[in-house]
């Protein structure tokens, strides 16, 4: 007996560890290296196209308690993470080359995992299948799962610019978290007068962007998380400097004072020699990026090591396509996993593929599939994909929106995220105990 995984992402390797951990073989379909999609560049699993970010790590927050409910679940990808974590405030950030190859060697060492290094054309039909494809399906598979389930929509997705260390103007930048979190070098930080922001707005709104790519005509939708920042500071004047650029929480040394606006620069990986733009997702022409982010002061010498890209991202309508435990409603054999099925962001994704994985295996032994309480994130997230009262489907990341109110609701935030997380930590401690997962 064996499960078919196809995809070898975020959310497939998820799944692929939590069957094989129960004993129960796995063939793990990856069409990389010999075919990789507009987006990717390395011939390892678990690639991070967007940012090295998996957001906020206190376990008060949503993003944080989300990680904290897949430790419990023996995450492979958070493994990694603590592996290959650099410095990054009060968030989760990861050395890319390191988090990869952590989660590619497991996978291929794993005695139950069976690789096979090639593109799935048809969705097979026997035995258990998890689809975890991704935003970036091939097209000849995305056309297969669109005939099949005859409802998709896809978005838009954009990932930042990346520069060396040694390019930037550390006589201007300064290294500062917001409000004095994490030990002071975690951000880097460009400011900006009044002056040279309105001179880098001006260009900014007004440069060229790339031609969309013939892979991402298909119904074009931006989803609001990776926004493109020229996108966005169409929307107003000062909409990015409340935005990613908002310089609140930070004083530059050179004045005494608050910045008119900040770009903030983060650890792209563990040496610190490589920093991302953050919230600087963009779709505009390499050459342009060059021109419109040298006029940053800070950046004005930066050696862009990667430039930003735009490309489509795929997923399903999922309040019509599946159930809450990730398996089809037209074949219980079938199941999804990962940002394909509605949910957004790398944790989200891979928490899917946590209980894709679970529930692909219990289905092969003719087990219940099981759905986690909804006081938790990843049990809500479960049920918001597959809500049909849900009209216009979009995709979800983690936030407390989604979960039950609480009975006696705090009005400061933060006790609040707390309340919210041992209610959640509580019920999910019950859970495992009683089903044992």
């Amino acid at each position: 007996m064996h499960i078919n995984v196809i995809g070898a992402g975020l959310a497939g390797c998820e799944t692929a560890y939590q069957i094989a951990k129960r004993g129960i073989r796995v063939k793990l379909y990856e069409m990389k290296p010999q075919k990789k999609s507009p987006a990717h560049k390395s011939d390892l699993f678990c690639e991070l196209v967007c940012s090295n970010s998996f957001k906020a790590d206190r376990v008060s927050s949503a993003a944080g308690l989300l990680k904290e409910e897949m430790r419990r679940l023996d995450s492979l990808l958070l493994k990694a993470a603590d592996k290959a974590r650099v410095p990054a405030g009060g968030a989760l950030a990861v050395d890319r080359e390191i988090f990869s190859k952590y989660v590619t060697d497991v996978i291929r060492n794993n005695e139950n995992i069976d690789i096979i290094s090639e593109e799935v054309t048809e969705i097979p039909e026997d035995g258990i299948t998890v689809i975890a494809t991704g935003p970036l399906t091939s097209d000849s598979f995305a056309e297969k799962i669109y005939d099949r389930f005859g409802s998709a929509m896809s978005f838009y997705d954009a990932a930042a610019p990346i520069v060396t260390l040694d390019s930037v103007d550390l006589d201007i930048a300064f290294f500062e978290s917001r409000y004095g979190k994490g030990d002071g070098t975690d951000y880097l930080n460009c400011p900006m007068n009044k002056e040279e922001y309105e001179i880098f707005y001006e260009a900014l709104v007004n440069a060229e962007r790339a031609p969309v790519h013939d892979f991402d005509v298909r119904d074009p939708r931006v989803y609001e998380g990776c926004m493109p920042i020229e996108i966005m500071a169409q929307r107003g004047h000062d909409t990015i400097r409340f935005g990613p650029m908002k310089p609140v929480g930070l004083t530059d040394p050179r004045t005494g004072h608050r910045p008119w606006a900040v770009l903030q620069l983060r650890k792209e990986n563990s040496q610190g020699t490589m920093f991302n733009l953050v919230g600087f997702q963009t779709n505009l022409k390499f050459g342009e990026q060059k021109r419109v982010f040298s006029l940053i002061p800070a950046l004005k010498n930066a050696e862009f090591v990667r430039y930003g890209v735009m490309h489509r991202n795929t997923f399903l309508n999922s309040p019509k396509v599946l159930n809450s435990d990730f398996s089809t409603k037209i074949n219980g054999n079938i199941f999804f996993a990962g940002q394909i099925t509605g949910v957004e962001g790398y944790m989200e994704s891979a928490s899917s593929g946590i209980i894709a994985g679970i529930n692909a295996q219990r289905a092969l032994k003719g087990e219940n599939t099981v759905l986690l309480p909804d006081t938790t994130v990843i049990g809500s997230l479960s049920r918001y994909i597959a809500d049909e009262k849900v009209k216009d489907f979009q995709p979800m990341g983690a936030n407390f929106g989604i979960l039950p109110e609480l009975e006696n609701r705090p009005r400061d935030k933060k006790l609040r995220g707390e309340a919210y997380a041992d209610r959640a930590l509580a019920d999910l401690d019950k859970y495992l105990e009683d089903v044992m997962l």
